[in-house]
């Protein structure tokens, strides 16, 4: 820990004490009672803010494991202590000199307490926010349920394999069909160390619903091509999964669902117009424009290999980390120099405008190169000419792109998947859908934008069983901005945005 920083910390902190006056906490909740979770909130100091925070895991035989970061001052992970006496926690920090003694509010979402240091104390008040949901690397297996399954897609004879897991328990559980986006997804549907539904799976299957996901056609352990899937491929293996589940003796035939991702949440919502179809539908940043206009605007290496584009989305997250990094100097350079609320407030609104019109910007841009080749793929049927142009147009549009990676695009671009997602209409048939329906999606979507759900909404008005919420900040991987990224082994790094509210949805069903 650097020393000179944490006297710049304490610092701030004495001089505010004058000002400050200690007030007793409410009532409490048994200090027996979980801890794990980020607890969040700002220390006041002149001129603003120090936000704070302080991450606490459960380990087992009853002990915790806590650290402190301050990124302000650039203290990232420092060590804590964890002390339960009677209904009183103590969190303390040897290396620092300080201790933050507090009690839990009654509702459990609040710290209230004293931060104190060589006889000086400040009031902190912080904020209870759920850690990320993501796979544990367990030594022994989880508290579920792990069953490795295959079956076939009767229609072509395809074989399907994944994992279920299911709760522990009697049951019978409510339980969901992962479906994932377009392109070549395994089970996880991992990109890099990020696994969106090996994630979501854990999380559900931990608090009551069992989860089935699926390696997509031609990935792992499932067989067929994914070049050659159509959006009604894909509906009927998700009835066949649904169907795979309703003879599951531990789960509720009334409540099994499908939850899609992108163009999954689409096939969810075809699936919801046909015979027997799922209990609830949840869509995650699905389509609802044209197929031709979404794919003008979507990066091309979104569908040409799975993981790529998302990639790219991972590395603008932390371009855009630093931006606010640097964003946050800014401001603290700015109080600093005294100015006041309105000024500060006129600054973060110009750099917000700048932000949109950059991202503008690109999207037009995007648009501009790729809606001529949409033109190619929907109106030449010959593969091999269309192919020759796509080539060039893709070497005029980047000189310095190899001609290996050119073909590869242009080959995929006309493959049978790829020219029925540009054809493809997600709104048919909608209104044919009564089952109830969770829409979400990000306000900070790039592969597909958030105007998208404004379409379904409309697309599905008739039917009041549906729920649509917008993701403020959240991206089409269903990650936070990247400032609220969590320190993982010294580094910020992407996880899925806790705060969905899937499950609490999908058993509000459950008493419907």
């Amino acid at each position: 820990m650097n020393k000179c920083v944490a006297g710049l910390l304490w610092g701030w902190v004495l001089l505010l004490l004058p000002l400050l006056t200690w007030a007793q906490p409410a009532a409490q909740l048994p200090p027996t009672a979980s801890l794990e979770g980020e607890w969040k909130g700002p220390l006041t100091v002149p001129g603003g803010s120090l936000p704070v925070s302080i991450t606490v895991t459960e380990l087992a035989g009853g002990t915790r494991f806590a650290v402190l970061n301050v990124p302000a001052q650039r203290i990232n992970r420092a060590l804590l202590t964890v002390d339960l006496k009677a209904d009183t926690i103590i969190f303390e920090s040897q290396e620092l000199g300080f201790n933050y003694i507090c009690r839990r509010s009654a509702d459990g979402q609040q710290l209230q307490g004293q931060w104190r240091q060589q006889g000086f104390k400040t009031d902190l008040t912080l904020q209870f926010t759920p850690l990320p949901p993501q796979p544990k690397n367990f030594k022994f297996p989880p508290p579920y349920r792990v069953e490795e399954v295959t079956f076939t897609s009767a229609h072509d004879n395809t074989r399907l394999s994944g994992t279920l897991t299911t709760p522990p328990g009697e049951g019978p559980f409510p339980g969901v069909v992962l479906l994932p986006d377009m392109g070549p997804h395994d089970r996880d549907a991992a990109v890099g160390d990020y696994k969106l539904f090996g994630s979501l799976a854990d999380y559900l299957t931990r608090h009551g619903v069992a989860v089935l996901r699926l390696d997509g056609r031609g990935v792992g352990q499932s067989g067929g091509d994914w070049r050659t899937a159509t959006p009604a491929d894909l509906a009927k293996d998700a009835q066949v999964a649904l169907s795979f589940l309703r003879t599951r003796k531990l789960l509720d035939i009334a409540q099994l669902g499908l939850i899609g991702h992108g163009l999954g949440g689409n096939v969810a919502l075809q699936v919801a117009t046909q015979p027997l179809p799922p209990a609830f539908v949840v869509s995650l940043g699905a389509l609802g424009n044209p197929g031709y206009d979404v794919m003008a605007q979507r990066p091309l290496a979104a569908f040409l290999k799975a993981g790529e584009a998302d990639t790219a989305q991972e590395h603008r997250g932390r371009r855009q980390l630093l931006q606010q990094q640097q964003q946050g100097e800014k401001l603290a350079e700015l109080r600093r120099k005294g100015a006041n609320s309105a000024q500060i407030e006129t600054y973060l609104g110009q750099q917000q405008m700048r932000q949109r019109a950059a991202d503008k910007k690109q999207l037009d841009a995007r648009v501009k190169k790729q809606r001529p080749m949409m033109e190619i793929v929907r109106n030449m049927p010959n593969n091999d000419q269309a192919q020759a142009i796509l080539v060039n147009m893709l070497r005029q549009q980047n000189p310095a792109l190899d001609p290996a990676v050119a073909q590869a695009h242009a080959t995929d671009m006309v493959t049978p998947c790829y020219r029925s997602l540009v054809t493809y209409v997600p709104t048919l048939n909608l209104e044919q859908v009564r089952t109830a329906v969770f829409l979400l999606h990000g306000t900070d979507d790039q592969h597909i934008q958030p105007t998208n759900l404004s379409v379904l909404e409309k697309a599905l008005k008739d039917n009041r069983r549906v729920t649509s919420r917008r993701l403020d900040g959240i991206n089409h991987l269903l990650q936070a901005p990247a400032l609220e990224w969590p320190l993982v082994n010294g580094e910020q790094k992407p996880v899925m945005w806790p705060q969905l509210n899937i499950l609490e949805w999908i058993r509000k069903q459950g008493k419907g």
